[in-house]
């Protein structure tokens, strides 16, 4: 079976739109027809260079579309099912799934990074050249092949654009709030960097009922929509000290709970001084893997907890029909995540948009 694809060739070039060939199905395997693919930060880290991936590869991590065919041994879905592709998929029988830890899932971690499936190989060729998947999923494209574990089934009234970006950036965000930090009623939360993920960080603090919620971002252009998504207070590029900022809004302790999602070495040494004694730091953000980082040892003084968040606690049969169904009821706001809905011929436009910081997420479309 042939179909079409993003495909990735050679580092700082754009993607070209090309024919793969799609191999035989095996036991696990569910292929996705798919209706729309969230453009993320980390397919242009790979785009860029900053995270090296084995080339030609689909990027893509953020899907959802139509259950096509199963494998044999598949059970969880079924032909025709809507799904969320989840881009941690687990074997569930490791030692981290045995531990409750399926983000550290081992078999994973050894083949996702080389661009493989969870069996450590491939179900794409181009012109007899193997094409690797990316974190398992491959959403830049009109056909995905990701393991049982990876397809999330969610309501059919949920419709695909805002299903997609259940997927990475409203997961990820929504759930270090409620899921990972478990943020509780009455608390005062920080949030530094409001793109995708802070956006949505910011939600799961609106919904777990926090009392304060601060927002911080150095666009200016970002207040309306942070306030939309539940900040109850934005400290914008004209605040001097915001450290200072966060301590008068607190009762000059800080933070209970503050996210890090800007991804820098200024913003996580912020993070450590706005956080009150006692509370919980959770790093989202990104920085170089090789970066050394700096801080003022004092600021981790006071009982501090720190965490790094990829997924925000994700279970995702527990927390993506969870997710569409705060959705339908009103409760998560997607519709103002969407700047640009683009059909897969001019992925590159959104890419383009996305690194002058022109959106906070374009999506491409597929026809139905």
């Amino acid at each position: 079976m042939k179909f079409q694809a993003a495909v990735l060739r050679k580092v700082g070039e754009p993607l070209q739109i090309e024919t793969g060939d799609l191999l035989a199905l095996k036991p696990d395997d569910v292929l996705v027809r798919m209706r729309a693919s969230g453009l993320c930060h980390t397919d242009l880290e790979v785009m860029q260079g900053s995270l090296a991936y084995p080339l030609p590869i689909v990027l893509g991590h953020e899907g959802a579309g139509v259950v096509q065919e199963v494998g044999s041994a598949v059970t969880q879905v079924r032909v025709g099912d809507h799904v969320v592709c989840s881009w941690n998929p687990h074997c569930g029988h490791c030692f981290y799934c045995e531990r409750g830890q399926p983000i550290l899932c081992e078999p994973f971690s050894r083949h996702q990074p080389a661009g493989f499936l969870m069996d450590g190989s491939s179900r794409y060729q181009i012109k007899g050249q193997t094409l690797h998947h990316f974190s398992v999923v491959s959403s830049h494209a009109e056909y995905c092949v990701v393991p049982e574990s990876g397809a999330i089934v969610i309501p059919r009234e949920m419709p695909f654009d805002r299903a997609c970006l259940i997927g990475c950036g409203v997961m990820t965000g929504v759930g270090a709030a409620m899921r990972h930090a478990r943020v509780e009623a009455g608390a005062h939360v920080l949030v530094i960097g409001c793109g995708a993920v802070g956006l949505n960080v910011l939600q799961g603090a609106r919904m777990a009922g926090a009392r304060t919620v601060i927002a911080v971002d150095r666009s200016a252009a970002r207040q309306a929509l942070s306030e939309r998504m539940g900040a109850t207070h934005f400290l914008g590029p004209d605040v001097e000290d915001a450290v200072t900022e966060v301590k008068d809004l607190t009762a000059g302790r800080g933070a209970d709970y503050v996210f890090e999602c800007a991804g820098s070495e200024e913003t996580l040494r912020m993070s450590l001084e706005a956080l009150r004694p006692g509370g919980q730091l959770v790093i989202l953000g990104k920085t170089p893997v090789n970066q050394d980082v700096r801080l003022r040892f004092g600021s981790l003084m006071g009982d501090k907890k720190i965490v790094r968040s990829s997924y925000g606690g994700a279970r995702p049969r527990r927390d993506f029909p969870w997710l569409a169904e705060r959705y339908l009821a009103g409760d998560l706001l997607l519709d103002e995540l969407i700047t640009t809905r683009l059909p897969l011929k001019d992925i590159n436009l959104g890419f383009e948009a996305m690194s002058q910081g022109k959106v906070i997420r374009a999506v491409i479309e597929f026809p139905g």
